[in-house]
């Protein structure tokens, strides 16, 4: 790999990280809770804050938020749309960088990856593969809701629905509660 960093000025290496930042924002599209360690990532890695920035603002422009606006407007107004946020994106990158760097307060990454992020089985994993089942299954019966509910409306029994509703919540506030009890013991 070539390391062409010292041969170009840092405001071409901070626009060509806020122009691309976007791009692999797009590719690597894991919701905003995954994104904040994948820009820990690439702040280890060398990205500058301008990149830094612009992946994380790009957020707001993500491919199945394109999709959305071409089935509701058309495909050339989201178009418009992508690359008017894709240069407000670009834009406000770089006027980040360039307020945090005059008043020297960018910041810089002093901490390796695998003290932010790592992965063990401990009680998270357990509850993540809990929730993942509840999900599942909840995803389930609202498949089944709504095929009942296609069938006949009129015969839906709400007590049902209102006694299944007032369970879940409670096992969710026991959940919620055992966590917390956990959390101050260990």
């Amino acid at each position: 790999m070539i390391d062409i960093s010292a041969s170009l000025p840092s405001w071409a290496i901070a626009l060509e990280n806020a122009m691309v930042a976007p791009f692999v924002a797009a590719l690597t599209f894991i919701g905003s809770m995954g994104n904040i360690p994948l820009a820990t990532v690439l702040n280890s890695n060398g990205v500058l804050f301008a990149g830094i920035m612009g992946f994380i603002y790009s957020d707001l422009m993500v491919p199945p938020l394109v999709a959305v606006n071409a089935k509701y407007y058309d495909k050339k107004v989201a178009l418009y749309i992508a690359v008017v946020m894709y240069i407000s994106i670009v834009i406000t990158a770089l006027i980040l960088n360039g307020i945090f760097s005059i008043f020297s307060i960018v910041p810089e990454s002093n901490r390796v990856v695998s003290e932010v992020a790592q992965f063990k089985i401990d009680y998270t994993f357990y509850f993540n593969i809990l929730f993942t089942l509840i999900a599942g299954y909840l995803i389930y019966l609202n498949k089944k809701f709504i095929k009942i509910d296609n069938n006949n409306s009129s015969d839906m029994d709400m007590e049902t629905s209102s006694s299944l509703k007032r369970k879940i919540t409670y096992l969710f506030i026991i959940i919620l509660l055992g966590g917390l009890v956990l959390n101050l013991f260990m």
